[in-house]
């Protein structure tokens, strides 16, 4: 064979195996163009689990306020910041619940599609109730100028979470067109698990309605609306800022008139203030957490969080009952 054949057909096999890596190059260059995960960034952690439901199979979502910690005052970590620069999607409660995050959502999440969850079509929304105990105008602190404002806790109604697992997916869809059967499917069973969490906590407290109980802070309306039980009262604020004098000393008057049963804190605040409201009074002290700092991130995160303000409440109810047998026997005796 010549030289000029040999030559020939090396160019031509040098032209296939271009074409080939050319063609190899493209289809990958495709596929990770089809691949590429919403970059969806979450504010607390109850949103963060809807959105990890949602999500599910296809990525993971991003957290601005970690795990743990209050979101009243919080301080930005460099992490979330470049978190929300990158951000394609940014769900949000509200600013009610963090006033602080408005203006870092307007300078760093410029080019993400900001969703404000309370605000959503459907979303329950609940006006802040006033005072210590909860009746109008017996407290005339700051909590005045809050008064018109809707109370932000409204992740604590589960009915929120079944709207807003279909607002994210809704969301995630509309970007992510590829992946919108999943985004859907995943909402679907998110709601289902919802529905089925909520009908156990229902079960779950039917024996202790009625039982009179004080909270740290008026984070919990959405949740006793939702299941039929009542606060009398709380110590702190909606915002979680320190009580006045007046309004520790309505509280413990409160405490007195009621025969409060139980008292609950929270672990992302001091439990002096509690001390400093029952002292020594033979109440039984628990403690419930709207955000859930004692329990395991991930997809089940929002149920276990219904489950576990419930089942507190309940333990509390069950005690007295309990102490009502006990006083019944010794009585007969």
């Amino acid at each position: 064979m010549s030289p000029a054949v040999e030559l020939f057909k090396t160019k031509i096999m040098l032209r296939k195996i271009s074409g080939t890596i050319i063609a190899a190059l493209l289809s990958a260059s495709a596929t990770s163009v089809s691949a590429v995960v919403p970059r969806v960034v979450a504010d607390i952690t109850p949103i963060y689990s809807l959105a990890a439901r949602v999500m599910d199979g296809v990525g993971v979502p991003s957290l601005i306020i970690q795990h743990g910690a209050s979101p009243h005052g919080y301080l930005l970590r460099p992490s979330a910041a470049v978190a929300l620069e990158k951000a394609d999607l940014v769900f949000w409660v509200t600013e009610g619940l963090t006033p602080w995050l408005k203006s870092r959502l307007e300078t760093l999440a410029g080019k993400a599609h900001v969703i404000k969850l309370m605000e959503v079509d459907g979303a329950v929304r609940l006006s802040f109730r006033q005072g210590a105990t909860f009746a109008n105008h017996d407290d005339h602190q700051s909590y005045d100028e809050h008064k018109d404002y809707v109370d932000p806790h409204g992740w604590l109604d589960p009915e929120n979470g079944k709207i807003w697992l279909d607002v994210i997916a809704s969301e995630l869809s509309e970007i992510d067109p590829a992946n919108a059967g999943i985004y859907a499917q995943n909402a679907a069973v998110g709601k289902a698990e919802i529905s089925e969490v909520a009908a156990q906590i229902d079960s779950t407290l039917a024996s202790v309605r009625g039982v009179n109980f004080i909270v740290f802070h008026d984070a919990y309306q959405y949740f006793e609306k939702r299941f039929g039980i009542s606060a009398s009262g709380s110590i702190s604020l909606g915002d979680a800022s320190a009580p006045s004098p007046a309004r520790v000393a309505k509280i413990r008057a409160k405490v007195a008139e009621l025969g409060i049963s139980c008292v609950f804190s929270e672990p992302q605040y001091s439990p002096g203030l509690v001390t400093s409201v029952v002292g020594d009074a033979d109440i039984r002290r628990g403690t419930i957490d709207s955000l859930g700092a004692e329990l395991e991130l991930g997809i089940a995160f929002y149920t276990k969080l219904l489950e576990s303000i419930a089942k507190e409440i309940a333990a509390c109810g069950k005690d007295l009952v309990m102490a009502d047998v006990a006083q019944v026997l010794v009585y007969n005796v």
